[in-house]
């Protein structure tokens, strides 16, 4: 007896082997017919291995109730004591409701399963046609049509066939079909089968031995008369025995329907005759045919009726096939026609279609296809029918690259194995991808993954999309194709309208514009041209999957026309791999990175070297800064050195940064985007203490040498001292100074108020190179107060006057340039009133609230939406940085960890020592490090700073895929944003406010 209120053992097994329902699945076990094995652990065990547990229990529960009594101990007996037989039954039943109802109703069709021979195992047309070779009317077929699957399912589900070999394997039941369809239809018309010679050639997938478990299977007729029969008659009579094939395969009967037979590829389609002679097959492909119906017949197989009048069709037709790519227009053709059937896609459906959407099956198909036309014309190895079979020999031949192969191979594997998966459990025609949680977890399980399958199938179909979409936008548009599509003797040359209409399918938005850069790069004779030419192909992809294909495009030439006499610029990109992708994602990623190396365009080195965009470190930046400082002649070419350090560093940081957003085919993008913020962050902060040294040396050397009357430090604050400066940051900073002994204290102060004022004149000085501005208005009481103050004056001023604010300003306070002792020292000074013993009275904790509280209402900008403003706005950086300043205040006292400078750092430390729970302190740096970024990138992409999302569709679209938003996923970027801080927003107004 269960305790009440206390789950039993079994409910709990139930759960642990996958069930989602254990109610209903423990009155589903309790059911009479399986008393006999209720309560044998195999049994559960098996269930839970498969896709769907409670789906796989309630056909078995309806298939035992279904049997005759002799027969239910069989099938019981069986199902525990033979494993494959257990494996391939359940597998079925949890991976498809509709041959569950087969069984139900033909309960002894499970015996199918019971046999494990070799040939068994892998089945091939003859052992289909002994199948079905007993079906003399259309019901009957369908039954053993269905016997036949149930084989080739059992063994798809438990793993005995690949997805290639499944696929072959339900072609080849389609041409038994096919074959017994038609002995049927002669059988009722033994004088029409007299009288003509009817050969059914199958297209499409089922022609390349590749078809799916529902699908239409594509045919074309050809008939002739027999001897002695009139052709007219015998075309007819041919008609007649086609169109009864079509019927007893396509119409619904008490058993259902097969699949129907689709006869639209025929020459004229629909509006064309149903058979056609071989002569009037020829006579239309010589003369009418577009190239998209070349494309279809590179598919075709005789597979039924008459062999010999099967095999002259395709030998006649073959040679047409293979020189279809030297017909006009012949690239510009089939993009049209891939271009028209994802137009075709309903809007609402488009991220769900798997088979037609971008980075669908039919864009592997497509780009194999058009590389087999292309190149098959003289080389005969190409000349397959199976997409899986004609990429590999591609790959062998040398017209694919290895590693597109493997992706390709991989990616196309897994998206046809969630078709088969999506089609197989109600046996329909879908190519959609469900919504429904259940059976994206079904889907999900049946593909092996069992951990969170829903979360993780989701991550590898997008994956695996992301990946074909690539490679076929390499390959699928690849501008040189048209010139191997048109070769002439002594001319290879990119066609103009082919060309424009390529870039325009990119997303190129001035197509004639990009056109007139490629005509720049590519045309002449010289060396120069000719590796352009070789890369543009790669490069238009690389350019075509950013937000701005235009821009990089631009960028490129603008590099090119700046370094193209440099005999290492084109050299690098087409030895070195990294080096061209790595050019084409910074150059279309907006303006910041193209303006930076636009300003020294020989900075693109940096991306072709192994080791060039890792951070160099505080001292080597230093070391260098000051280096120039001390070669130059005056303070103005000193500081201008400086700033061209600066301005190659902050390249390298922004090209490592989109790089690692974006990633490459090599390497794929960043995942934790904590990193990548710590990272910049980490940089750019180096690299701007390493300036601001830099400036300070060249002010005291014009005017005193080598010494200041005065010891002199720099003091970072904000994110300055916190390590934590975005691309578009100030330098917050407090100066502080000592006099030297036997210096007057007047004039160790004008000394030092004559060195910050240069050292911000030289920083801002009009150039090339980006200004960097410095502002000390933290400083003590703010813009009223002394721009430097010794020592002994901060000590003065905070033992006396110091306000709680000016306290929590100071928690991110560091040195960051100067007199390394006199900094020490400073921060001995401000260490208790940042981290007070004992912590923050309640009078204090009040006072920074009411200080929050007015800054959200006083300095949002007006009409600025509150939920998307990183800075100000709710969840955004300022609410936790507030809220981990807060507890620094009160806690770092007791607790070492929190005496960091470093936001996240100290939310860490602070969830380390227990004051943050852990889904608070995630939800925390999550809402921080995604302001942060958003931040980074509206600079990356406008070139300059701003707190909000861009108004601009294109710039938005470009914050979007830095961020890791595919195209057209803008809307779901800022839903994930406002969601994010709101949850963010939620947690401050607890830890901060006490709500």
């Amino acid at each position: 007896m269960t305790v009440p209120g206390r789950r039993s053992s079994t409910f709990i097994r139930l759960l642990r082997s996958g069930f989602t329902d254990p109610s209903a699945a423990t009155r589903l076990l309790d059911a009479d017919a399986l008393a006999a094995v209720r309560t044998d652990p195999v049994l559960l065990d098996a269930l839970g291995a498969t896709a769907d547990p409670d789906l796989a229990l309630l056909g078995l529960v309806r298939l035992a109730e279904a049997q005759p009594a002799d027969q239910l101990p069989v099938l019981l007996d069986t199902l525990v004591s033979a494993k494959p037989l257990r494996d391939r039954l359940l597998g079925v039943l949890g991976a498809s409701e509709a041959l569950a109802d087969h069984l139900a109703r033909h309960p002894r069709d499970w015996q199918a399963l019971v046999t494990y021979e070799a040939a068994d195992l892998h089945p091939g047309l003859a052992e289909f046609e002994q199948g079905l070779a007993d079906a003399h009317d259309p019901v009957a077929l369908r039954v053993a049509y269905r016997r036949c699957l149930l084989s080739i399912a059992a063994r798809d589900v438990c793993g005995t066939t690949d997805v290639a070999q499944a696929a072959a394997e339900l072609a080849d039941l389609a041409t038994a079909t096919l074959r017994a369809a038609l002995r049927i239809a002669a059988a009722a018309a033994p004088e029409d089968a007299r009288q003509c010679r009817l050969a059914v050639i199958a297209m499409g997938k089922c022609g390349g031995n590749e078809l799916n478990y529902v699908s239409d299977v594509d045919v074309i007729f050809v008939g002739e008369a027999a001897n002695g029969t009139d052709e007219g008659k015998g075309v007819q009579a041919a008609t007649r025995l086609a169109s009864h094939l079509m019927r007893i395969c396509s119409e619904t009967t008490v058993e259902g329907t097969i699949w129907p037979v689709d006869a639209n590829l025929r020459p004229e389609g629909r509006n064309g005759p149903l058979v056609r002679t071989l002569s009037s097959h020829l006579a239309y492909y010589q003369r009418w045919a577009k190239t998209w119906e070349f494309q279809a017949l590179l598919k075709a197989r005789a597979v039924a009726g008459d062999e010999a009048l099967g095999a002259e069709y395709i030998a006649a037709i073959t040679p047409l096939v293979w020189q279809a790519a030297e017909r006009e227009n012949f690239v510009a053709d089939v993009q049209k026609m891939r271009r028209r059937v994802v137009d075709n896609i309903p809007a609402a459906q488009i991220d769900r279609e798997l088979k037609l959407g971008p980075g669908g099956l039919r864009d592997v198909e497509f780009a194999v296809q058009l590389l087999q036309l292309v190149h098959g014309r003289s080389d005969a190895t190409l000349r397959s029918g199976t997409t899986l079979d004609a990429l590999h020999a591609l790959a062998a031949g040398g017209y694919v690259g290895r590693a597109d192969t493997a992706q390709l191979n991989d990616a196309y594997r897994f998206l046809r194995s969630m078709e088969h998966r999506i089609q197989l459990y109600r046996l329909r025609r879908t190519h959609l991808v469900p919504e429904d949680e259940a059976d994206l977890r079904r889907l999900g399980r049946s593909l092996g993954l069992r951990t969170e399958p829903v979360a993780e199938l989701n991550k590898a179909w997008r994956r695996h999309a992301s990946a074909v979409r690539r490679l076929h936008e390499k390959l699928f548009y690849r501008p040189l194709l048209d010139a191997v599509a048109q070769l002439a003797p002594g001319e290879t040359r990119l066609s103009p309208r082919a060309a424009g209409q390529r870039l325009e399918a990119l997303g190129y938005a001035d197509p004639a514009s990009a056109l007139r850069h490629l005509e720049a790069l590519a045309s002449g004779v010289s060396r120069k041209a000719a590796i352009q030419r070789t890369l543009l192909p790669v490069m238009l992809g690389w350019f075509a999957d950013s937000a701005d294909p235009d821009a990089g495009l631009l960028n490129f030439r603008k590099v090119s026309d700046a370094l193209g006499k440099t005999p290492w610029y084109l050299r690098l990109l087409r030895d070195e791999g990294a080096a061209a992708e790595n050019l084409a994602r910074v150059l279309s990623a907006g303006r910041l990175a193209p303006d930076l190396l636009m300003r020294a365009p020989e900075a693109v080195a940096l991306l072709g070297d192994a080791g060039g965009l890792e951070p160099r470190t505080h001292e080597a930046l230093e070391q260098e800064v000051l280096a120039a400082v001390g070669r130059a002649e005056s303070g103005e070419a000193a500081v201008t050195a400086a700033r061209g350090v600066r301005r190659r560093e902050l390249f390298r940081t922004t090209a490592a940064d989109i790089i690692a957003s974006y990633g490459t085919e090599d390497s794929p993008a960043e995942e934790d985007p904590g990193a990548l913020v710590d990272r910049v962050g980490a940089a750019v902060s180096d690299l701007t203490a390493a300036t601001v040294a830099g400036a300070l040396r060249a002010a005291v050397r014009d005017q005193w040498g080598e010494t200041l009357p005065t010891r002199f430090a720099v003091i970072g604050v904000g994110r300055f001292g916190g390590h934590e400066l975005g691309y578009g940051s100030d330098a917050d900073v407090l100066f502080v100074h000592e006099p030297r002994e036997g210096v007057d204290e007047q004039e160790a102060a004008k000394a030092a108020q004559t060195v910050i004022a240069e050292m911000r004149r030289l920083l801002q000085l009009p150039t090339a190179d980006p200004p960097l501005l410095i502002d000390a208005d933290l400083r003590p009481e703010g813009r009223s107060g002394p721009l430097v103050r010794t020592l002994s004056s901060y000590a003065a001023y905070y033992r006396r006057w110091s306000l709680t604010w000016e306290s929590q300003a100071l928690l991110r306070a560091e040195p960051v340039a100067g007199d390394d002792d006199l900094g020490r020292r400073f921060i001995e000074l401000i260490d208790p009133l940042r981290y007070p013993v004992e912590g923050l009275g309640e009078d204090a904790v009040r006072e920074i609230r009411r200080l929050k509280a007015r800054m959200e209402s006083e300095r949002m900008p007006r009409g600025a939406d509150p939920t998307l403003h990183t800075k100000l706005g709710r969840g955004g950086l300022s609410d936790v940085e507030w809220t981990v300043q807060l507890i620094q205040m009160r806690h770092a006292w007791a607790e070492p960890g929190l005496r960091t400078t470093r936001t996240r750092q100290a939310l860490a430390a602070a969830h380390a020592a227990g004051l943050i729970p852990t889904e608070e302190a995630q939800v925390l740096d999550e809402a921080w490090v995604l302001a942060t970024r958003v931040r980074n990138a509206v600079m990356l992409v406008r070139g300059r700073a701003g707190d909000t999302f861009p108004a601009d569709a294109r710039e938005l679209a470009a914050v979007g895929r830095y961020l890791g938003y595919p195209e057209g996923r803008v809307g779901e970027m800022l839903d994930d944003y406002r969601r994010i801080t709101r949850r963010a927003r939620a947690v401050v107004d607890e830890l901060f406010y006490g709500a």
